[in-house]
């Protein structure tokens, strides 16, 4: 079964940029990755190291085949040992995507580092259901289809050839969906959003309903229904595994779509609330000023003004959006 909400969210993401870079570093030696509006995905190719950063109770030892994602605004660091010195990532990288070294004449660690940014649209409610750090399985089918294209992407480097760059970019962009399917599969479980809801058959059933008719005049016995539950149970099994009222939810997706109307298409606001389940532009604008503090009007003459002048919004530890 498709998972809705994720397919909503790749459909309509814009990945505004990607870049590989790979180190070889050799011990002794320390690398920071301080906390920019950037996630990172990391892979330890070969040899081993310390992982340290938000979210980890305590260091975690890494070995060859290990990966981990991080969330935009996160600090982490990798070092051979702890305690170690640590120096800047982008001193050690130095824009040179085909290799970098750091550290002294030790035992050989090699890594790879995918950095990704986006629009801030879509990193607003993809980054709400992440961990601040999380670590792949390598040995699941979503963790040897990363390592496969952690490879392609190594080659098409080595090679350099014609369209390299472009390539390795467009790699990188699938790198990002592939580890997004990994945590859609490793998070979950004991946690709380939509995630988790969609391992509930029953709230999935519902939730993809949802997601496929978002226009549709849902009340939460409708839901309901289309869960198989009654509304009372649906309503406290809803709010129980994602945190939020079915309507709440349901708002928020709507107001998650309409962003994205108003940023990709030219659609009157009056068309955008139809195709989004609100009757009227005044029933959206109410909704939308409550939930954004500004009018959908507004909002789209903000973003089209950052978009001429190329400066775009950052995306805070949190996941939330800001000049």
């Amino acid at each position: 079964m498709t998972v809705a909400p994720v397919d909503d969210l790749l459909a309509t993401m814009k990945i505004e940029s990607s870049r590989y870079v790979r180190v070889s570093a050799r011990a002794p030696w320390g690398i920071a990755f301080p906390a920019r509006h950037v996630a990172r995905l990391v892979l330890i190719s070969s040899g081993s190291c310390w992982l340290t950063g938000a979210g980890l109770a305590e260091p975690q030892h890494l070995t060859a085949d290990d990966c981990f994602l991080v969330r935009a605004g996160v600090e982490f660091a990798l070092q051979d040992e702890q305690g170690r010195v640590l120096v800047d990532c982008d001193g050690v990288a130095g824009g040179e995507p085909r290799g970098a070294e750091v550290g002294g004449d030790g035992a050989l660690t090699e890594i790879v580092s995918t950095r990704f940014t986006f629009d801030a649209v879509a990193a607003e409610t993809l980054f709400a259901l992440l961990p601040p750090l999380l670590r792949l399985s390598p040995g699941t089918t979503s963790g040897r289809l990363l390592r496969t294209t952690f490879e392609l992407i190594a080659q098409e480097s080595a090679v350099n050839g014609l369209g390299a760059g472009f390539v390795t970019s467009r790699l990188s962009d699938v790198l990002f969906v592939q580890a997004l399917r990994a945590c859609c599969s490793d998070v979950g479980s004991g946690t709380i959003g939509w995630l988790a809801a969609l391992r509930d058959p029953q709230l999935a059933a519902a939730i993809h309903e949802l997601h496929a008719n978002l226009d549709h005049p849902w009340t939460v016995e409708a839901l309901a229904l289309a869960a198989g539950m009654s509304r009372s149970a649906f309503a406290a099994a809803f709010k129980e595994k994602t945190g939020d009222t079915p309507l709440g939810y349901l708002t928020s997706w709507r107001v998650y779509r309409t962003k994205t109307l108003l940023r990709d298409t030219s659609l009157s606001v009056q068309e955008i609330a139809v195709r989004v389940g609100y009757h009227t532009s005044t029933a959206l604008s109410r909704v939308f000023l409550r939930r954004e503090g500004v009018t959908p009007g507004t909002w789209r003459k903000l973003a089209r003004d950052r978009a001429a002048t190329g400066t775009a919004e950052s995306i805070e530890p949190g996941g939330t959006a800001k000049e």
